[in-house]
């Protein structure tokens, strides 16, 4: 892991080709953004990860020995114009996510999310970056009750997070559409995996995962009835890198989802059932504010155009997961 001053040694300023060889990850110290790193190392890619750590973790780069780091935060202008320029690539998964997180605090949401998104897009059009991959949400379909969910449907975000979420998208789309830039926008769908920290924000999987292990029933706000579609985080990531291996049509929004539902109690079941701890059950308690009920992806588009298939069923991933949680334990 190095540091975050001298340029790679391999590189003698920006081709002018379309191939990217160095790729910057924005939030790379993160859950995802760490897988993203990892995979885009392992093709062969010069990889850059900026990140302030407030919510990213250095150990999560502890392994990635050729990774350069920049501690840098997304509402630096300058310092973020100054990073940009080395890369040809930027994958932006900086943000502060959760839906409850968003309700208690707005603004700060939108900051983040909005502004420092705007902040990347700008450097990315200054310094000729030839491909900008946004990281955004399945929460920008707000409470549809047409499923699955395609990227055809108009946006109805029902919190803060999600109206952040698609606000950054249509600066990515008019970016693409003014300046000329290169987006592609990504819905993530309930992504989950090893990493994912546990904690007030975090998705249910490790709260369900961090319940068992305690010995103590998983909550669910709601009835348990409402239906997700997880996604494995090393698809999310291989998606990453089919945008920036793909020629896709600029301001294109994907779907990235297992193309599945769960309902939220036969998730329980299954994590309990996995950890020898069936006899656990469930406590129910009140919805939260923002929470959609449903969430499943028509993923028909990403497979067509990016060559995109979801490789990890969800009691792989689970296993995964579970065995991650007791290994740091």
């Amino acid at each position: 892991m190095g540091g975050g001053d001298a340029p790679f040694a391999n590189r003698a300023g920006k081709s002018m080709t379309n191939e990217i060889r160095s790729v910057l990850v924005t939030g790379g110290g993160g859950f995802i953004g760490s897988h993203i790193a990892e995979l885009l190392l392992r093709e062969g890619y010069e990889v850059g990860v900026l990140d302030n750590f407030t919510h990213g973790s250095r150990e999560n780069l502890a392994q990635l020995h050729n990774v350069r780091v920049h501690t840098v935060d997304i509402l630096d202008t300058n310092l973020v114009k100054e990073t940009v320029s080395r890369y040809d690539a930027i994958v932006h998964e900086a943000a502060l996510v959760s839906v409850a997180r968003s309700v208690e605090d707005p603004i700060r949401t939108s900051m983040v999310n909005v502004d420092g998104t705007l902040n990347m897009l700008t450097a990315a059009r200054d310094s000729g970056v030839k491909r900008f991959v946004y990281a955004s949400s399945s929460s920008v379909y707000g409470e549809s009750v047409i499923l699955p969910k395609t990227e055809s449907m108009k946006p109805q975000p029902i919190s803060p997070y999600a109206v952040s979420k698609l606000a950054a998208e249509n600066y990515c789309r008019v970016f693409a559409e003014v300046y000329g830039l290169r987006t592609v926008c990504l819905r993530y769908f309930n992504v989950y995996g090893p990493r994912q920290k546990h904690g007030p924000y975090s998705g249910v999987i490790p709260a369900f995962v961090k319940a068992v292990m305690r010995g103590e029933p998983p909550v669910i706000f709601g009835d348990g009835k409402q239906t997700r579609d997880f996604t494995y985080v090393e698809d999310a990531a291989n998606a990453n890198l089919l945008c920036l291996r793909k020629e896709v049509e600029s301001g294109t929004v994907f779907n990235v989802g297992a193309g599945s539902q769960v309902l939220l109690n036969e998730l329980v079941s299954t994590v309990e059932r996995l950890m020898g701890r069936s006899e656990l059950g469930v406590r129910y308690a009140p919805p939260r504010p923002g929470d959609i009920r449903d969430s499943y992806a028509d993923i028909s588009l990403a497979e067509s155009v990016l060559g995109y298939a979801p490789h990890f069923s969800l009691e792989l991933g689970l296993k995964n997961v579970i065995a991650w949680f007791r290994s740091v334990q």
